[in-house]
């Protein structure tokens, strides 16, 4: 092995009941590289990772760090051999402070210096720039200072090999360029990094090769900054990107316009959001914008009645109602896929089924159970519609990938045929052909009469699919933006309160 390789996998395979998750994969890291892992989800890369670290074992091939062959059993082996890891979900404990989560299992001894713990961890958190204390409880940050705590715990066990696996997709623009900044120390230093996101700008950011997997097999290994990044996609997908061109027509035909389908003023509610007034017509896609923490959640969460809601009025159709909590806004054929999908959209340990089949049965009474033919029947029809992989429909829904999850709870409120459907983050996480698929969905959705309005950190996305954008900044609107004036640039200058005549 060259002196420049810190790991080498050869011929990596792995298989689960009726599932091949890879077959014959290569990948291998150098020191001092940032090295991109991409592909949908499915696609093998998370099984690849948890083949290296020890959470799965692999049916055959080889692993050699620096040299030397490699078989972790356990994350925590794989930990005390150099090898970080941080994913996508937070793997923290709410209840204990930043200090005890950023060292616990690494302390030796019966007995703990705190005031020493506190003082190292006061040491990474300034070093890194993260807004947080060490005593304070982690429940009270935020999902984006969450996130760096966990990769400042990763960082700290002077690594080998680092894998961040999604590390971004909770972290603002700051909070990214800050991680790459750190990212790039850590390649001056030496480490490999093995980098995975869905987020193909970062790629070219900071990446030096990338390695495509599709299906569970290995595409191919290449420089990143001769990969164009159209190739990139295609690789990923394994088809050309006609769907994604077709996107400006479908919903050029969803801007049809029409009658207010529903009408909000003054809305307020206990999470914060401030006295705002809001509509969307029928067939319409709106979509709020801003920067993390503007209250574009909130204020959806609002319309839901997913946070108390402490003031205003809401017009359906014309006709004033009331809707004091979810059941209400189901009823009135509202569907609502929330951003935080593992806490508030899914239960994790029932199944796909289950899962798809539960606001109908919300709605119908589960007094009224309905019979396990027809829930399977229910549940079949939309995997089908939506390709959803998943083995069966009684797998649990935790067993599927970030996508196919995200799937599930599309299904849930397609089932009840909503008027108004309110997506937030629906592609937060998952793969280019996931989210080509669930734009596509939306527009058709929208050509059908229902009106959706969109939610996305990712401005291009946001775009792509609205046609009327409502901008906030410090949980107010500040504008609204349709026609020509739907630029990145005027968004900007929109949140940032600048006026121009040229943006």
């Amino acid at each position: 092995m060259p002196n420049d390789i810190v790991l080498e996998m050869r011929g990596i395979c792995k298989a689960f009941p009726g599932v091949r998750a890879l077959q014959d994969v290569d990948f291998t890291l150098r020191r001092g590289e940032i090295h991109a892992l991409m592909g949908e989800n499915g696609a093998g890369k998370s099984t690849l990772i948890k083949t290296l670290t020890g959470v799965y074992q692999k049916d055959s091939g080889q692993i050699d760090i620096e040299g030397r062959r490699t078989a972790f059993r356990s994350p925590h082996e794989a930990q005390a051999n150099g090898v970080g890891t941080v994913y996508q979900e937070i793997m923290l404990c709410p209840n204990l402070s930043v200090a005890e989560n950023m060292f616990i299992g690494r302390e030796k001894g019966v007995f703990v210096s705190w005031r020493e713990m506190n003082r190292r961890a006061g040491i990474i958190l300034d070093g890194l720039s993260i807004p947080a204390r060490p005593t304070q409880q982690l429940r009270s940050c935020s999902l984006a200072v969450q996130q760096m705590i966990a990769i400042a715990r990763a960082v700290d066990m002077q690594c080998k090999i680092l894998i961040l696996d999604e590390p971004t997709s909770s972290l603002d623009e700051d909070e990214v360029q800050k991680l790459f900044a750190l990212m790039r120390e850590l390649k001056e230093r030496g480490v490999g990094i093995i980098f995975v996101t869905h987020f193909l700008d970062q790629v070219y950011q900071v990446s030096d090769r990338i390695t495509v997997l599709r299906n569970g097999e290995l595409v191919g290994e290449y420089e990143a900054e001769k990969l164009p990044q159209v190739e990139l996609v295609s690789k990923m997908m394994g088809k050309e990107l006609g769907d994604v061109e077709k996107l400006k027509n479908l919903k050029e035909a969803a801007e049809d316009g029409g009658t207010p389908v529903f009408e909000a003023e003054s809305l307020s509610s206990a999470a914060g959001v401030r006295p705002y007034d809001f509509h969307i017509q029928k067939g319409e896609v709106n979509g709020f914008t801003g920067l993390l923490g503007s209250g574009r959640s909130e204020s959806v969460r609002a319309i839901f009645a997913a946070d108390k809601v402490t003031g205003g009025n809401v017009r359906i159709n014309g006709k004033r109602i009331r809707i004091r909590k979810p059941k209400d806004a189901m009823k009135r054929g509202i569907g609502y896929l929330p951003e935080d999908r593992k806490g508030d959209g899914l239960i994790a340990d029932l199944s796909v089924r289950e899962n798809i089949v539960l606001a109908l049965q919300t709605m119908h009474g589960f007094f009224r159970p309905f019979s396990l033919k027809k829930a399977r029947a229910f549940a079949d029809e939309y995997i089908a519609l939506l390709n959803i992989k998943t083995p069966s429909s009684d797998t649990p829904v935790h067993s599927l990938s970030g996508g196919n999850q995200q799937k599930v709870i599309l299904a849930r409120w397609l089932l009840i045929h909503p008027e108004y459907l309110i997506l937030d983050e629906p592609t937060r996480g998952i793969d280019v052909g996931t989210k080509v698929e669930i734009q596509r969905l939306v527009l058709k959705l929208a050509s059908e009469g229902v009106s959706v309005t969109f939610i996305s950190s990712e401005i291009e996305e946001m775009l792509r699919t609205c046609s009327r954008l409502i901008v906030m900044r410090d949980r107010n609107i500040v504008g609204e933006l349709s026609g020509e004036d739907m630029t990145q640039s005027k968004i900007m200058h929109t949140i940032a309160g600048e006026v121009t005549q040229n943006a």
